[in-house]
């Protein structure tokens, strides 16, 4: 049984941070205790999330909501920190575990400290293993630390293997095809961001709903899983499996294909994350196997949605092509967003930035962020207003 469990969470405000305070909310007395949260903006919020958790420590990386929590708070004794060298700060100080559930870029060096503290790492943040996976996996190795995926996919897999020792031949990789499964490109010309930021089984934030759509998201999961689970890319197939039931599967050598069900509750996989290997009970959403009418099984549609086969070809890199995929992603998002890309563009500046960078072959962090940065460069001055 978990006791006494200290928590740091990394992004707490967010979608994963919030579930993780639910968790915390919901355990039995004693199993969870959080020592620090962070967040960016959202005062108001963590402002009650610090009341009612009492961490030791709050950080928000936007310097000017840090000032203002510390008026929101100042009866409280919380000490409260401002900027991003706070989030790190964070990551590295006195827990058991870290929940690294910031957005995006802003994740790699949080991870990097919560590693070299040599804490639990409940990763939930795509960006920091697919632009730096390589730096990552040393850092789990030097300092003998280990990182449980929480992305429902990531963290099935994960299950999936435990106890199966050597001999996987591959893994399979389930997608739900997002809001515009069975359309042709010439039907997604005139996709708003309205229609895109539907998902038919997920509540994801905005930014992973669209990747969903487009399937980058997916792309993004296939780098994660070959530096999570050191598996060469071309073994991970992608399946569109619209019903989020089986999250991910594994087949072994001798074509046994062990899988993780369940309803879609991303509560499952984070807790997992923080309990592993004892599972606790989790409230409602359980799986009803006579309730569901079948589960479907279907190839991609790499010709109308090419974002995996992109993801593919950055894996097979290695370098820092996919840290320029997953920035192109960031940059053409943002476009789609505000109206100044179309749908389909989304996919043809990822490529447009591919095809424009000289890989960089076992990278630094340096040399990551300036591949980030070219990526948005690139996107922004070659397809802005298109």
């Amino acid at each position: 049984m978990v006791t006494d469990m200290k928590l740091t969470i990394l992004g707490s405000t967010g979608s994963i941070g919030t579930q993780t305070l639910s968790i915390v909310r919901d355990a039995p007395p004693g199993a969870f205790s959080v020592a620090a949260i962070t967040g960016n903006r959202n005062t108001a919020l963590l402002e009650a999330q610090a009341r009612e958790f009492r961490p030791e420590l709050v950080c928000a990386a936007d310097e000017a909501a840090a000032a203002e929590l510390r008026v929101r708070l100042s009866d409280t004794g919380i000490k409260v920190a401002g900027g991003a060298q706070s989030v790190i700060e964070a990551a590295a100080a006195p827990a058991d575990a870290a929940v690294v559930a910031v957005v995006g870029m802003a994740g790699i060096e949080p991870t990097i400290a919560a590693l070299r503290s040599r804490k639990r790492v409940a990763l939930a943040n795509k960006e920091t293993l697919v632009a730096a996976g390589n730096i990552i996996k040393d850092c789990e190795r030097r300092y003998e630390n280990r990182i449980i995926p929480v992305d429902s996919e990531h963290s099935a897999i994960f299950q999936s293997m435990l106890g199966s020792g050597s001999g996987i031949k591959r893994i399979i990789l389930t997608a739900s095809g997002g809001s515009f499964y069975g359309k042709k490109a010439e039907e997604l010309k005139n996709v708003t961001p309205e229609q895109a930021l539907h998902n038919p089984n997920w509540d994801m934030g905005a930014k992973v709903t669209i990747d969903s759509s487009t399937l980058v998201n997916k792309g993004l999961e296939m780098i994660e899983a070959k530096w999570l689970f050191d598996v060469d890319i071309d073994r991970i197939k992608v399946v569109i499996h619209r019903q989020s039931i089986l999250h991910s599967a594994v087949e072994f050598e001798d074509n046994a294909v062990i899988a993780q069900l369940g309803a879609p509750d991303m509560r499952l996989p984070i807790q997992f994350a923080l309990t592993y290997p004892e599972r606790m009970p989790i409230r409602g959403n359980e799986l009803d196997l006579c309730g569901c009418a079948k589960l479907t099984f279907e190839e991609p549609d790499t010709e109308t949605f090419r974002a995996p086969e992109l993801a593919r070809r950055a894996g097979r890199d290695g370098g820092t092509l996919a840290a320029v995929f997953n920035g192109a992603d960031e940059a053409a998002v943002g476009l789609f967003m505000q109206g100044k890309l179309s749908y389909p563009g989304i996919t043809e500046a990822i490529e447009y930035a591919m095809d424009r960078h000289r890989s960089v072959q076992s990278p630094s962090l340096e040399d990551i962020y300036a591949a980030d940065k070219e990526a948005r460069e690139s996107v922004i001055s070659g397809f802005a207003g298109l």
